[in-house]
This record gives structure tokens, sequence and C-alpha cells, in this order.
């Protein structure tokens, strides 16, 4: 389990495009996230989406169904936008037959219904990962069903840690991707789709530097690509690229994804100063 991007559904991916900025998201007067996230500010338009969700997931009883992204904040616009929820508590071959079904089904409200599974247990214990799951609980998702997993918890800072523990992973993902083109076991996923998901988690650790350096708080891939290619504009072009691709306004080709991935070029800068400046998980 992870937190925004990359975490549960976001692990799945498979959104084309950036989620609409919440525009309330940053730190509040005490030095912690804030967001928007409310279900209060869930659009109306969307509950015939959540209440096939509570029917779908009703007989295997999971622990929670929480909604998240641009729904969760009211920036949600039909057809263009996701529906994002996780469900704690059940396997995860148990929540793509429910994505499948209802993104044909609701086609014409949103352009994916994304189900993401993970396990109560995965904001359990001191480490960073554990520590990402609970702030993404805390402040980016909206209880549909279940347990309030986070009711009793404060705020958390908008600190380095946070930021470690969203996107510490960052070069995991890194040697991963390096891996997948050196082996051509990447081979069977589109170019296209590879270079969205570079995109996508090179920006949000882009996002966490710009928290960071600024002592402030983001998760705006477009916010990390800006500005974060103020601060190193060696990336600037390159950050600009990412964002395309994240965004779906340019498609990255086998040899676009050779050359961000090359060493010195925009995707490990951007692990290297997160190492540097924020630190990575530590993987035992």
């Amino acid at each position: 389990m992870k937190a925004p991007q990359a975490q549960w559904t976001r692990r799945s991916e498979v959104r084309h495009r950036s989620p609409v900025r919440d525009p309330l998201e940053g730190v509040d007067g005490d030095g912690c996230i804030r967001t928007g996230a409310d279900r209060s500010r869930v659009p109306a338009v969307y509950e015939p989406v959540l209440e096939a969700l509570l029917a779908a997931f009703a007989p295997s009883a999971p622990s929670s169904l929480l909604l998240y992204g641009s729904v969760a904040t009211g920036q949600a616009r039909p057809p263009t936008s996701d529906v994002d929820v996780v469900v704690l508590g059940v396997p995860p071959a148990a929540t793509e037959p429910v994505a499948q079904e209802l993104s044909t089904r609701f086609a014409d409200l949103c352009r994916e219904v994304a189900v993401g599974a993970a396990q109560v247990e995965d904001h359990d214990g001191d480490d960073d990962e554990a520590h990402g799951n609970r702030v993404f609980l805390r402040h980016y998702c909206v209880l549909l069903a279940g347990e309030d997993v986070a009711a009793d918890w404060r705020p958390f800072p908008a600190d380095a840690r946070a930021a470690r523990g969203f996107n510490g992973d960052v070069a995991l993902h890194l040697d991963r991707w390096r891996d997948a083109v050196r082996t051509r076991a990447g081979w069977d996923t589109p170019s296209s789709l590879l270079g969205r998901r570079l995109a996508r988690k090179t920006l949000l650790a882009a996002a966490g530097l710009v928290s960071v350096h600024d002592s402030t708080w983001t998760t705006d891939r477009a916010t990390g690509a800006r500005r974060w290619g103020e601060v190193d504009t060696v990336v600037a072009d390159d950050l600009r690229l990412l964002l395309a691709w994240a965004d779906g306004d340019a498609t990255a080709s086998t040899t676009d994804i050779l050359r961000v991935l090359a060493p010195g070029r925009p995707v490990q800068r951007v692990a290297e100063a997160f190492q540097a400046e924020i630190g990575l998980w530590s993987v035992s």
C-alpha cells in the first residue's frame, strides 16, 4: 500500500491525465497537511457510481471502502475525471472485475472507475511506507463504508518524512524501469503507457522535492514540473515533456524512454535530488 500515486490504486497507474489540482492542498496554520478531501464536496453526479461500488463490495464485507482523488476533493468533472477508490481488507483479484464492469457502466460519467486493494496492516509500523500510508488515509481519503481507521489520528506535519513516505521509493522505480528496458521484460507494455507511468512517478517525486525545498505541501505534478524545473534548470525542458506524457498530451516512444532513463537525465536527477534532500526508503 502506498500514498497518493503512487499508492494503492494509484499503483495501477492506468489513468491518462493528471488529476485536477486540489486548490485547498497545502499547509495549515500548525504546519500540517491540508487538503480538500471531504464527503461534503463529492459532486452529486457521482453518487450512482459510489452506490454501485457499495453494492459491489457489500458481500465481501471489506474493512473500509475509501474514495480519493478529484471526486473526493470536489474538483472532478464528468466525463473526463476518474473515480478512484481503495478497498481495505480484500484481495487484489477482487477489485479488477468490479473496476472493469463499473468503468463500462458509467462511461458517460467518468473516464474510469479505478479500484485498488490494500490490507489494514499496510499502515502499521514505523517504516517510511507505512507512514506514507497513514498520511494518505488521514488527508486524502473519504470514507464511504466500513471502519474509519484514521478517525482518531491527528493531522500529519507537512515535512520531509511525509514526502519520503509518499515517494521515497522513486529510486526503486528507476531501477525497475531500467531493468525492464534492459531485459526487454517491459516491452509487452506499450511505450506510451510505460512513459506515463514513469512520468507520473517522477513528477510526484518532484512535487515532494518542491514541498521540502519551499516549505510547502503539494502532490500536484504540474507544480512539481514547473517549480523543480526552476530549481534544477538542467531538467526543466525534460520535466515539461514528462508532464505532457503524464497528461496524455504527448506520447512517449521507446527512444524517448531510453533517453529520460539514461544516467544524468531527468529521472535519475530527480531520484538523486530526492535522496540528497529528503532520503529514500530503507529496504532490507
